[in-house]
């Protein structure tokens, strides 16, 4: 304590302890408390444990606890002979940087306010954390499920007991081997069914060692924006589209900018006439949001497109097993004779998305980078979930939920067809819906747009904006589409039904 330094006497009074909440843990936080905010400034002597014992009515052992914990954290300092002060630092003046006063600064309370105003501008930290301003993701919808609400699969499908009886059977009696750090491309056994459920059921050759696990196909994107891109890369995305993806893609540093969908996908004359981009994002099963299938001949124009510019193709496949009339489609990826094309899978979409399990399919030149990436990342994904999905299809019962999961989702597909209002003034046709968990029909500009989604937030149905997937960077001069999203997989028929109801008196 520097000369000319007032210090006042410690003044127990303010100080009211709730036995229920731990005296000796509450007294430790009051008194840290007080010196952080500056009640009790450097230099403080405390009571002796037995005298502050007294004053409060606790015992001397409580106090200890207290003034140990405060010890260990550096806040107050014992003076051989002289008793226990508030730890002084002037002693570590020369160590601190010029201009910095000594003492304990009050900024450092860990209590927030909404009143408190950092004292740093966004324009000072880094250009990743100035990116997420505005391309982050709105929080979650909370609740259960409700009609009509977009990329939730049918939950009350999903066989609970059989999976909880898996989980249980793994950590009855664990592998001691998988209890360390795993393979961060993921557990073999799994990338082996993955292959073997891809070359069956998609037609897309594959080995395990071409699979990378991941924590859902958002990771999997992410993957691909921080290794595939150099910072102001042009990259193209399908515009309507997931915005998520773009998201990450800028996030990584890329130059996005949206592509026109017609009913055909992804216009691939306008990728054509974007000599500086290396990178496309698709969906072409069934775009994301419009619904529309890449055709045939856009298919091979966007390989022959990645081959001769030496481009990459990330093609999500997220809804890729909702096929309503004949086999699911083979993916992009099926077609890829120059190894081009990186295929997103997961599981969030016949399961649920909670599940945090999806995957990667890597031309043979990427799988050990993206394995290492992952390591620097996440070090490996969680064992359990790993070792059960495994279990899961082993026994067969991943096809079998599959079926289940396409019948459900047909049923309530033909719930919603049957049962949507007809003749609503500015609203188009229902479309054909042959693939997926969602439809998007017209609407006569965006006013009527949101006049429409609010009507019907006021009766509890869920609706999204088509306008809402649009990208905003468009290079090409172009109004946002409107339109109605619903996705019918969520609720069961009657509750489709009854919102529909909901809708036609609200919408009269």
């Amino acid at each position: 304590m520097s000369t000319g330094d007032v210090v006042l006497p410690f003044d127990p009074s303010g100080i009211a302890l709730d036995p229920a909440k731990g005296l000796g843990r509450e007294l430790y936080q009051v008194l840290r408390g007080r010196i952080l905010d500056g009640r009790l400034g450097s230099g403080t002597r405390l009571p002796a444990s037995r005298e502050l014992g007294a004053l409060l009515g606790i015992s001397r052992n409580t106090v200890i606890r207290a003034y140990d914990q405060l010890y260990a954290e550096g806040f107050i300092e014992s003076r051989v002979g002289d008793g226990t002060y508030v730890t002084s630092l002037n002693k570590l003046s020369t160590q601190l940087p010029t201009g910095l006063p000594p003492g304990l600064p009050t900024g450092l309370s860990t209590f927030h306010s909404d009143d408190t105003e950092d004292s740093y501008s966004l324009d000072t930290i880094g250009s990743v954390v100035r990116r997420l301003q505005s391309h982050h993701l709105p929080s979650p919808k909370a609740g259960a499920p409700r009609a009509f609400r977009v990329g939730i699969p049918a939950f009350d499908q999903f066989p609970f007991e059989v999976w909880a009886k898996l989980q249980a059977g793994f950590w009855r009696n664990p592998s001691l081997a998988r209890l360390g750090y795993g393979d961060p491309a993921g557990e073999r056994e799994l990338r082996e069914l993955i292959a073997t459920y891809l070359r069956r059921s998609r037609g897309l050759a594959c080995a395990a060692e071409q699979i990378v696990i991941t924590q859902g196909a958002q990771e999997a994107i992410s993957l691909c924006a921080q290794l595939l891109l150099e910072q102001a890369a042009c990259v193209a995305v399908e515009n309507p589209g997931y915005r998520a993806a773009a998201h990450a893609l800028t996030l990584a540093g890329a130059q996005v900018t949206g592509v026109p969908v017609d009913n055909e996908g992804i216009d691939c004359t306008v990728l054509e006439s974007l000599p500086a981009c290396r990178l496309v994002y698709v969906t072409p099963a069934h775009q994301y949001p419009t619904g529309v299938t890449l055709s045939l001949a856009r298919r091979l124009a966007l390989l022959e497109w990645a081959s001769r510019n030496q481009g990459w193709i990330i093609e999500d496949d997220y809804d890729g097993e909702y096929r309503y009339s004949g086999a699911p489609l083979a993916p992009l990826a099926a077609l890829d004779r120059q190894a081009r094309v990186i295929y997103v899978g997961t599981f969030g979409k016949v399961a649920f998305p909670a599940l945090r399990l999806g995957y990667l399919v890597l031309p043979n030149s990427l799988t050990t980078a993206f394995a290492r990436a992952r390591a620097l990342h996440v070090r490996h994904s969680e064992v359990s979930t790993q070792c059960v999905m495994a279990q899961f299809m082993i026994q067969g019962e991943f096809q079998r939920h599959i079926r289940r999961m396409r019948r459900a989702a047909l049923a309530r597909r033909d719930a919603l067809l049957a049962a949507w209002p007809q003749g609503v003034p500015g609203v188009g046709p229902m479309p054909t819906v042959s693939a997926g968990l969602h439809l998007a029909l017209p609407v006569q500009g965006i006013e009527r747009e949101r006049e429409l989604i609010g009507l019907a937030e006021t009766v509890g149905v869920e609706i999204n904006a088509l306008s809402d997937y649009w990208l905003a960077a468009d290079d090409h001069d172009r109004p946002a589409p409107a339109g109605l999203v619903l996705g019918f997989a969520a609720v069961a028929p009657t509750a489709i039904k009854a919102a529909c109801d909901r809708l036609r008196d609200v919408w009269r």
